[in-house]
């Protein structure tokens, strides 16, 4: 990948996207193709396949994607499979019948069976059972990820897959009704702070453990490997440590400055007991992830706090 290769960047106003974009620009990788959703439906085979005849594109990051929470996955189950098939068969389809060099598909952890050893394994794939709240979801995206392999095997394409752990950072999704838990975490106790709430509810027990990833640390790992990966099957992206939800309410608690009580409410769901990504292959690749989860989420709060609640 050259700096005067034309990039699509497909959902680049989101989280990952704009990262992916920031971490290009950084490297003087300035020749980027975007398109709003509403410039370019990727749901729609015909425009996609306009799009990519009259751009050309040489290199493809496909980090568009219908995502959400759980309250989101499991509501919305219809259109969380059927936006996300949607949007990768076209993409990945045309990227082939136009010759791009390269393309990387990012998926989620959620891939992983619900009850899979810990941590999670590339080649764990596939051998159980998914988390039933986001199963719409993770099917998808395995689809996306066997779509890409199937594309190589077949056509030669040079289709990478990468799995991040979860993300957060500049222009994540705040909306509580369907935002994942750290933003949700941040937004309800910057709130509860500003309106004196005498105490905050998280759902579930706290004791699930997850693992978070800063979208910048995200954005360098796919930028290294678009430069340094060419196999079949998949990349986890992570940082190899996790934290309870308890602890990480604690930790946001902290950082907003919240006085206030913290309860949980065991009737909620809690969804998978623990997801930590193995990441020996992409460390053997020569990267790893650099910004620590405290330092991370400062950061993002003192960009939100005074009312940048972009969603």
């Amino acid at each position: 990948m050259q700096q005067q290769d034309k990039i699509y960047v497909a959902g680049h106003r989101g989280m990952v996207g704009s990262a992916i974009i920031r971490r290009l620009q950084r490297d003087g990788y300035n020749n980027i193709v975007t398109r709003t959703s509403k410039e370019l439906d990727l749901r729609s085979q015909p425009a996609v396949s306009a799009f990519f005849a009259e751009e050309k594109p040489d290199y493809v990051f496909l980090a568009a994607a219908k995502v959400g929470g759980i309250v989101a996955n499991n509501t919305y189950r219809a259109d969380f499979i059927y936006e996300n098939m949607m949007i990768q068969s076209n993409v990945i389809h045309h990227a082939y019948a136009n010759d791009v060099k390269k393309l990387m598909f990012l998926g989620s952890s959620c891939i992983y069976p619900k009850m899979a050893p810990q941590p999670l394994k590339e080649e764990y794939l596939l051998t159980g059972l998914l988390e039933p709240t986001n199963e719409p979801y993770a099917i998808a995206k395995i689809a996306g990820v066997k779509m890409c392999d199937a594309y190589r095997a077949q056509y030669g394409c040079n289709f990478i897959s990468v799995m991040p752990t979860n993300l957060y950072g500049p222009n994540d999704n705040y909306d509580l009704k369907n935002s994942h838990v750290l933003p949700a975490l941040l937004r309800k106790f910057h709130e509860a702070k500003e309106n004196h709430t005498p105490e905050v509810v998280i759902w579930g027990t706290g004791s699930p453990l997850r693992e978070f990833l800063h979208a910048d640390d995200m954005a360098d790992a796919c930028f290294h490997l678009m430069l340094n990966y060419d196999e079949e099957g998949l990349v986890n992206i992570g940082k190899g440590e996790d934290i309870s939800i308890k602890d990480l309410a604690l930790l946001i608690k902290d950082i907003v400055g919240y006085e206030g009580a913290l309860t949980f409410d065991e009737t909620k769901p809690d969804g998978t007991p623990r997801k930590l990504m193995d990441v020996a292959k992409i460390n053997s690749l020569g990267w790893k992830a650099k910004i620590e989860l405290s330092e991370g989420i400062k950061a993002v709060y003192d960009e939100v706090k005074s009312g940048k609640w972009n969603k």
